[in-house]
């Protein structure tokens, strides 16, 4: 995006590493970017001040970023890209607003897919009797499973519940169609379902998990 200086009062060192606190100089160039370049300039002539050091090589850097993600977009595993790229102002100043309008355009000459063939939550009744284990379970005989079924739009939307993996793939499917396939209709949330079951004679009461489809989305 940018370069801006860090101040010494933002560097630390642990356990040998140095660490470098940037958000708070980045939140206020994102506020005011002429603000920060005006603050720069005093502080490069601190910098240039002081005994250079050597460059260090082989240096492993890591981000770590504190997000306010739900508990639930964490466990869904969401594509957080797409909800950095749907919320970033620059993103949205330049391509994506680009490509909004080129959607807009496109979607006059053909018109969106009917919502009802993409992917969704659809009946499954499962009957034990047809599959040989009415014998031995006790309740339920039968219960709705659900199932997924339909097609993923290209690029996927956040309400299908994509990975990071998921959502770059729907865009080179988008731009590069012949390269890759379309992502698939898959659970993302499932739920556990009580048996009653007769086992070696003794009737046991089981909590199997995964066995009711909650939601569906593009995997």
């Amino acid at each position: 995006m940018e370069s801006f200086t860090v101040t010494p009062s933002h560097v630390t060192f642990s356990s040998g590493s140095m660490v470098l606190e940037v958000t708070r100089p980045l939140s206020k160039w994102l506020k005011d970017p002429r603000a920060l370049e005006e603050q720069m300039s005093s502080v490069s002539r601190e910098c240039w001040q002081q005994t250079p050091t050597p460059p260090v090589t082989n240096t492993n850097v890591l981000l770590m970023l504190y997000s306010n993600l739900s508990r639930e977009q964490k466990r869904l595993g969401g594509a957080t890209l797409l909800w950095e790229a749907e919320s970033s102002w620059r993103a949205q100043e330049g391509q994506l607003s680009r490509e909004r309008s080129w959607r807009s355009k496109r979607h006059r000459r053909h018109p969106l897919p009917d919502r009802s063939q993409l992917c969704r939550k659809v009946k499954f009744q499962v009957d034990f009797n047809l599959i040989g284990w009415g014998s031995w379970i006790i309740y339920p005989k039968q219960y709705n499973a659900y199932r997924c079924e339909g097609e993923c739009p290209n690029p996927v939307g956040e309400e299908f519940h994509p990975t990071n993996h998921a959502y770059i793939q729907s865009l080179l499917k988008r731009y590069q169609p012949h390269r890759v396939p379309s992502t698939c209709c898959a659970p993302v949330k499932t739920k556990p379902l009580s048996m009653l079951y007769v086992d070696n004679g003794r009737v046991l009461l089981e909590h199997h998990e995964d066995m009711i489809v909650e939601e569906c989305g593009c995997l």
